[in-house]
């Protein structure tokens, strides 16, 4: 198996590649539509807050769901690269339950090897990348990742990630709240199977374009 900080930095380099080939088309690019953070932001940040979602350090197992891996880059409207910006991610696990908020619904218990929440810096192309799981629908929203950009110099920007071809997305009203066709297309990513990953495990590009 590829050790995953190697896998990780493999797919930094394809994002990168990708959104360099894409600057080439057009010198201003259109910016990532804004999105709520929701009610289950964390209360308090998890002991453990990296950028892997799916591994707690002192906890020898690993979160239920399919390993996603995602990275992008953050870029501003004329394609430079925004370093040392920090990128936070949050969803729910594999049983629909966000972690450290207060959650009151009935359902599955939490996923205890999940961490629910993760943060990372964009190096110095702006990239950045995650590994997590494969986000799942819970009752009136289909399944999305929670993305939040900070840094000096633009103001706290917070959008949400959404997986292409979900029969659901159509009925999110988050999601269709973004009444421009084009500009929630930036919004809804393709998971592909990753290379050279676990078994079965996904990839996919989201690239953030400050406005």
């Amino acid at each position: 198996m590829i050790p995953r900080r190697r896998m990780l930095g493999g797919f930094v380099a394809s994002a990168a590649g990708f959104s360099l080939s894409r600057l080439s088309v057009a010198a201003v690019l259109p910016p990532t539509p804004a999105q709520t953070a929701g009610p289950f932001y964390p209360l308090a940040l998890p002991p453990d807050s990296d950028n892997d979602l799916i591994h707690i350090a002192g906890r020898d197992g690993s979160a239920k769901g399919t390993v996603t891996y995602v990275s992008g880059r953050v870029l501003d409207p004329d394609g430079r690269p925004v370093s040392g910006a920090r990128v936070e991610i949050w969803q729910c696990d594999a049983n629909g339950r966000y972690h450290y908020v207060r959650d009151d619904r009935a359902g599955p218990p939490l996923d205890e090897n999940f961490q629910g929440y993760g943060q990372t810096v964009t190096d110095g192309t702006g990239a950045y990348h995650f590994v997590t799981i494969r986000p799942v629908s819970y009752p009136g929203r289909t399944p999305h990742i929670h993305f939040a950009v900070s840094g000096l110099g633009f103001p706290h920007f917070i959008t949400q990630m959404y997986v292409a071809g979900e029969p659901q997305n159509e009925r999110d009203g988050l999601l269709m709240s973004v009444h421009d066709p084009a500009a929630r297309a930036r919004l809804i990513v393709p998971l592909q199977p990753a290379t050279g990953g676990e078994t079965g495990a996904l990839a996919g590009t989201f690239d953030i374009i400050l406005g």
